[in-house]
């Protein structure tokens, strides 16, 4: 069975619905799928930008489990092919973005409508391949997440490098962001999905229109 914690905000309900079933739509091995919101957490630019390093917690630090934003992505792949790319020598895995924001704000038009800034492994945890099991989650639980400072765990502060992962890049392409939507096997709409106004136009939007009409 895999494990796949998918990042939900009502305010991106659609979108999450969207992603879900994307996955549905083409898995070859049960999914078991855990709606992940912002469970008491501090909130960020939306409901589960804190919550999704509580994943290892939720899972009794057993095993391992993938994290998605989900809300803002599409599968186009088998999230069976990501399950099978999981390494036990890393705490996380992931894909190393390097890039600065083409979008100075995120969601416009929209009532999460907020700045857009840039920092170091901005994206990076937007999917994740978590060892539940590695020593660095095991200090990390509702009580000590609400005092750690955000952008330190969207950085994977306290990591070392050998302690990450990489996954290629197709499992996490920026396509709002200039990165190609061509061989891409998760989309990520990172400014706002095309079902927001402003950005209905945004590349690789037929994709996500496709997937949005096909749920059931």
């Amino acid at each position: 069975m895999i494990l796949l914690f998918c990042g939900y905000d009502p305010r991106e309900h659609e979108g999450w619905e969207t992603f879900v079933s994307s996955v549905r739509r083409r898995t070859s091995a049960p999914v078991n799928f855990q709606r992940l919101g912002v469970m008491d957490m501090p909130v960020g630019t939306n409901d589960f930008t804190y919550s999704r390093f509580l994943v290892p917690y939720l899972c009794g630090y057993k095993g391992h489990a993938i994290f998605c934003d989900a809300s803002d992505m599409v599968m186009l792949a088998d999230v069976a092919e990501l399950d099978s790319l999981y390494d036990p020598q890393f705490a996380v895995q992931c894909v190393p973005h390097d890039y600065q924001t083409k979008h100075r704000m995120k969601y416009v038009g929209t009532d999460m409508e907020c700045p857009n800034r840039d920092y170091a492994r901005k994206n990076w945890a937007s999917v994740m391949l978590l060892n539940c099991e590695h020593p660095y989650w095991g200090s990390i639980d509702p009580r000590s997440l609400s005092r750690v400072a955000g952008l330190s765990l969207l950085q994977f502060g306290g990591l070392k490098k050998e302690e990450i992962g990489f996954l290629p890049d197709c499992w996490n392409r920026l396509v709002d962001e200039g990165q190609p939507v061509e061989g891409a096997k998760i989309i990520h709409h990172t400014a706002g999905i095309p079902l927001f106004e402003h950005y209905r136009n945004a590349p690789g939007a037929d994709l996500w229109f496709k997937e949005y009409e096909a749920r059931p």
